[in-house]
């Protein structure tokens, strides 16, 4: 799931002599920048610095919750047990002695749902830009991908293609007066198909794909990561470019990177 960086939210409190506005708007930017701004009659300084602490609490019933160490309550409790025998005690191990041990029951880390505590207008103006973000890259992505099928037909049986090229530009060049051994045909047909294949780069794009595809569906901040599926996805079609003389697949992985620019646009504004 894609969330877009930037959003728009307000809120308004009124009371009998003055009214609160609180604005919030967020824009695209490669780290965490948060800035607060106060109305300049409110500020009553003038320099030195100031610190700014939100803190909140929760008065669910669910903010609260402990978790018992029953190992360690057991052990405990079996030490009690064998000091009232060593000592010939008749007094019963009450549960506050066995508590009084410490750390036997302590508080347990609770889950924050963050979308009940923050500005859901704000949230959900991101994850609706998001979402046209997504649907975009999305088709661009089943295009690309179509292109690197198409690319992979295309970039078959190298080395007769090699073989058949070279026997007609010999043939032009000597017409037909020099016969060439086959051997030796063969073996600069396979130098130019070995150097020309880019079977590699096809695999390695197809990954990244699909490997962007999962980072997009994931709950996880996806924008750094996706950026650096570009460029990775950039490297491979650049690499297939300077390798293949095939004017079809040439023409193709120049549309493809057309379409790899307008994504990567997109990205700078995902979060």
């Amino acid at each position: 799931m894609l969330k877009s960086m930037t959003a728009y939210a307000k809120s308004e409190k009124s009371q009998e002599k003055f009214a609160v506005l609180i604005e919030i708007r967020s824009y695209n930017s490669r780290y965490l920048d948060i800035a607060l701004r106060i109305p300049h009659g409110y500020l009553a300084v003038s320099r030195g610095r100031i610190e700014v602490n939100l803190h909140v609490r929760d008065n669910s019933g669910e903010a609260y919750a402990f978790e018992i160490d029953t190992p360690k309550a057991r052990a405990y409790y079996d030490s009690l047990v064998q000091l009232k025998d060593k000592l010939n005690l008749n007094s019963k191990i009450s549960i506050d002695l066995l508590v009084s041990g410490g750390g036997i029951i302590k508080p347990a880390e609770v889950g924050f749902d963050m979308e009940a505590r923050w500005l859901d207008n704000l949230i959900a103006m991101r994850k609706k830009e998001g979402d046209f973000l997504e649907t975009d890259i999305s088709a661009r992505l089943d295009g690309i991908k179509e292109s690197v099928d198409q690319i992979q037909k295309e970039s078959k049986d190298l080395l007769s293609h090699y073989q058949q090229r070279l026997k007609e530009r010999i043939a032009a060049l000597t017409k037909g007066i020099i016969e060439i051994d086959p051997d030796r045909i063969a073996q600069e047909a396979a130098f130019l198909a070995d150097r020309s294949d880019i079977s590699e780069e096809i695999v390695r794009a197809s990954s990244h794909i699909e490997q962007f595809r999962t980072i997009m569906n994931s709950e996880e901040p996806a924008g750094r990561k996706l950026n650096f599926l570009m460029q990775e996805l950039n490297r491979e079609f650049n690499t297939m470019g300077s390798k293949t003389d095939n004017t079809h697949v040439s023409h193709i992985i120049v549309a493809v990177k057309a379409d790899l620019e307008k994504i990567r646009e997109q990205l700078q504004n995902v979060e």
